[in-house]
């Protein structure tokens, strides 16, 4: 038998596992506040074309109105300055292969459960491997802090006199999964692949500046990842084919 084969007999028999980690998209999805100097993302409008009415009398469709970035998204390279120049760095270039990848999990629950600033630390991750392995090139890193858990936008974006307070990856982390590792990219829990107080890090926002530098992809609001085992469980994760696209909302589906 076939490896495909073998692949579709575990689908029909339920022996793999489809674990959607996506969260619903709709108007009420919290989206990212940048300080008021900059532009800011809107969040989602869904204008009704027709409804089985005098406009369209046997169909419904819609106009959709949002940010690329906003709900369970992807980043591209060009999302960020220091992945522009790189090739095959938007979501209409980005080679299909890329977008199929192992995943390994790495629960950081109960520290972002203790405190909602934690910063994943490359002697976190070295702990994780001595129990799990090394970190395999072209993985996908998922971050699991059960922040996906939380219900209602104020305490999803957790903000408060100081800013938003969301765990995320430290710069030296960043560095060892991009350069040590060759990770194909993080993805994370949280409204955006950095930490909440990143703004105010040297430098600014490190995952984005070091992971897009590198070349590398982020996913967000991902949710689900408690159903994922730490090592085994395939992704996929395939942006909209917009041209010239710095990433785009998407389904993520995990196979386990």
């Amino acid at each position: 038998m076939s490896v495909l084969k073998q692949f579709a007999a575990g689908l029909a028999d339920g022996s793999i596992r489809v674990v959607d980690l996506t969260q619903p998209l709709g108007p009420d999805t919290p989206v990212i506040g940048l300080p008021d100097i900059f532009g800011q993302s809107p969040g989602l409008s869904i204008d009704v074309i027709s409804r089985y009415d005098d406009a369209g009398p046997g169909w419904y469709w819609n106009t959709l109105t949002l940010g690329e970035h906003t709900g369970t998204h992807f980043d591209a390279p060009v999302h960020w300055v220091t992945g522009k120049d790189h090739p095959n760095n938007t979501t209409e270039t980005i080679p299909a292969s890329k977008l199929v990848a192992p995943a390994c999990v790495l629960d950081c629950s109960t520290e972002s459960a203790a405190n909602p600033d934690f910063l994943l630390t490359p002697d976190w991750i070295e702990r994780w491997e001595a129990q799990h392995g090394r970190i395999p090139a072209g993985s996908w890193v998922l971050m699991r802090t059960d922040w996906s858990k939380r219900v209602g936008a104020d305490a999803f974006l957790n903000i408060d006199e100081n800013g938003p307070h969301s765990p995320g990856f430290h710069k030296t982390a960043s560095e060892m999964l991009a350069k040590e590792r060759d990770v194909i990219g993080v993805g994370v829990e949280t409204i955006g692949t950095d930490a909440g107080q990143a703004g105010g890090f040297d430098p600014p926002f490190p995952n984005h500046t070091i992971m897009h530098g590198a070349g590398k992809l982020g996913l967000a609001s991902l949710c689900n990842l408690d159903q994922l085992p730490a090592t085994g469980a395939i992704v996929f994760a395939a942006p909209l084919k917009i041209v010239d696209g710095s990433g785009s909302p998407l389904r993520v589906l995990a196979l386990a």
